[in-house]
């Protein structure tokens, strides 16, 4: 985190145009952050900086809720405001839209849904005028999914390189190996990340019960106000799962993030706690070491 990313804004030395000392990272606003890949211990920023998120998602194989519900979490918990945009949907039948829309929009009430298709350009120009000037746009979702061709039409230009989809697995390339910060002509900003496999859960608590809105209205009414949704008697989210009212993959996905973010927090105390107790044992050993060589 104490390294620049993208989106930052830098105070720095231009010695030529290969060449160039950063000095400072100037404070920043709202930070997007994941657990960094294969680290328990670490969170990694994605973007600094950022206004909106667009959460991108293909509605042919790369269509998952719970996936969108992670991005969700890791936005409201940096105080990013999230946009969902739905892509390809010229691959799938027009009454499919309408349900995989309407999924989302019962399950992440009050999220803007866009759909749009890169082929025939159905939608793009809706997605374009949200685009305001002086606002940073971070783009998240898988590899194929059609973030860089999003950002070639939303500037007009071959801004990005893109690629196919393996008719094997479905899957899209990497392409995209940087992250990287496009103007547009009307003064707003795209990052374009590259797919990510993995959104790992850190800090992200506060995010998670804004991204679950669902469960934070019925939690109000359990038994217990530290209830955790899991096993407790008088459980009112349990309760709505039973009465159909709420979807079981709901409290299942939440319970699951719940824990990703536990594991974290807790990994985190540990190491802090060895890390105070080897600062104690090196202190000791110096203080013994001076005091035998008489100093």
């Amino acid at each position: 985190e104490d390294f620049p990313a993208v989106g930052d804004w830098v105070s720095l030395t231009i010695y030529d145009p290969d060449f160039s000392i950063i000095h400072h990272i100037l404070p920043r606003s709202l930070v997007l952050t994941r657990q960094a890949a294969g680290q328990p211990t670490e969170k990694q920023v994605i973007a600094a900086n950022i206004d909106y998120a667009l959460l991108v998602q293909a509605t042919d194989r790369d269509f998952n809720l719970n996936r969108l519900e992670r991005y969700l979490t890791i936005c409201h918990a940096s105080g990013v405001s999230p946009i969902i945009v739905l892509t390809k949907t010229d691959l799938i039948d027009k009454p499919i839209l309408t349900g995989l829309i309407d999924k989302v929009r019962q399950r992440e009430k009050g999220i803007p849904v866009f759909a749009i298709s890169n082929e025939t350009m159905e939608g793009l120009d809706a997605l374009k005028r949200i685009i305001e000037k002086g606002k940073t746009f971070c783009m998240l979702g898988s590899s194929g999914v059609g973030k860089s061709t999003i950002i070639n039409r939303l500037s007009g230009r071959a801004a990005m390189q893109t690629g196919a989809i393996s008719d094997s697995t479905g899957k899209g390339r990497h392409l995209t190996s940087h992250r990287e910060l496009i103007l547009l002509e009307n003064g707003g900003i795209l990052i374009d990340n590259p797919g990510m496999r993995e959104v790992g859960m850190a800090d992200q608590e506060e995010g998670l019960d804004f991204a679950f809105d669902l469960i934070l209205q019925r939690a109000p009414d359990c038994r217990f106000k530290d209830c955790t949704h899991a096993n407790e008697a008088g459980c009112a989210v349990i309760a709505a799962v039973e009465s159909g009212e709420l979807d079981s993959d709901v409290l299942d996905n939440y319970l699951k993030l719940q824990r990703e973010i536990s594991r974290f927090e807790t990994s985190v105390a540990e190491k802090r706690k060895k890390d105070k107790q080897f600062g104690k044992i090196l202190k000791d050993y110096l203080k013994r070491d001076v005091k035998g060589k008489g100093i």
